[in-house]
């Protein structure tokens, strides 16, 4: 994409304080890799200083988090999603087709240490492909103060196509209820509420554990219900539904000089067309754009 259709650090600030105003807190950086960016932690100071927002966080896939973390602390950000679907090096080459699982597991340990926290690691479940490490993933939670989230795989535009370790589609989806399952011999997962935030994920404890094990099922048991995110892509549509290709245009309107007041309408738009909720069950998925032209 031209670096002219991305929205400038300027216009991001723009429309995030036309959100702030009318009562969005919660601001999530993510992508594609938003650590790629040439100087984010500008934009992180820019938007830290926003009045009303209370929460800034970022979503990385962490290779390069050892590198900027304190720089990130320091201008404002407040933690991290981390997203990780396997432990295993030779596994990781694999799915993300780069072989840096060190970089990543150091990325960990230095938001940890300058109090990006809590660390959130989001491992997306896939039959045939990781699966089988949803028990190592959950001992994670027992020795450290780490909250993983096992979400589950959703059909989503090409996201699903081939894979060098496999075809991932359909056949490759994990019902939350089974990654459930596969954590018993564990122990007994205990409710508790989460560490910070409101997302969709449901939180419990191992016994004895320090850190928390959530579950995002969009798919078996959707959590549309719930749901209180609008996405602004990186070129500028705000799109009040993730599983819905329906998006609200806000980058021409800001180029041809719309005010704080046009936008804040626009927004208002976005939140009124949210759906009830999506409709994957039909065969109703979209299409329009990749997961990573979006971000979770």
């Amino acid at each position: 994409m031209p670096h002219s259709e991305i929205l400038s650090y300027e216009e991001i600030f723009t429309i995030v304080q036309a959100a702030a105003e009318l009562g969005i807190n919660k601001i999530r950086l993510t992508g594609g890799e938003p650590l790629v960016r040439l100087d984010l932690t500008q934009l992180v100071r820019m938007l830290a200083q926003i009045e009303g927002v209370d929460d800034l966080s970022l979503t990385t896939n962490g290779v390069l988090l050892s590198r900027y973390a304190i720089q990130l602390k320091e201008a404002g950000l407040r933690r991290v999603n981390i997203s990780l679907d396997t432990l295993h090096s030779d596994r990781f080459q694999r799915i993300t087709r780069y072989a840096k699982l060190d970089d990543v597991l150091d990325g960990i340990r230095a938001a940890q240490s300058t109090g990006l926290t809590p660390v959130k690691i989001n491992m997306v479940v896939m039959r045939g492909i990781n699966e089988d490490e949803v028990l190592d993933f959950a001992r994670l939670t027992l020795g450290e103060e780490l909250h993983v989230r096992f979400i589950e795989l959703m059909p989503f535009g090409q996201e699903c196509g081939s894979s060098t370790e496999g075809e991932i589609t359909t056949g490759s989806f994990v019902p939350v209820q089974e990654i459930w399952d596969s954590i018993a011999p564990l122990g007994a997962l205990q409710p508790c509420l989460p560490s910070v935030g409101n997302g969709p994920a449901s939180y419990f404890r191992l016994p004895g554990a320090k850190g928390t094990i959530g579950f995002i099922s969009p798919v078996s048991e959707h959590i549309c219900f719930g749901c209180n995110r609008l996405r602004l892509t990186a070129d500028g549509h705000l799109r009040p539904c993730l599983l819905s290709d329906y998006e609200i245009d806000l980058k021409k309107p800001l180029r041809a000089g719309a005010s704080l007041e046009e936008l804040k309408q626009l927004i208002r738009e976005a939140v009124a067309a949210k759906p009830e909720r999506h409709h994957l069950a039909d065969g109703v998925a979209p299409a329009g754009r990749h997961m990573v032209q979006i971000g979770g």
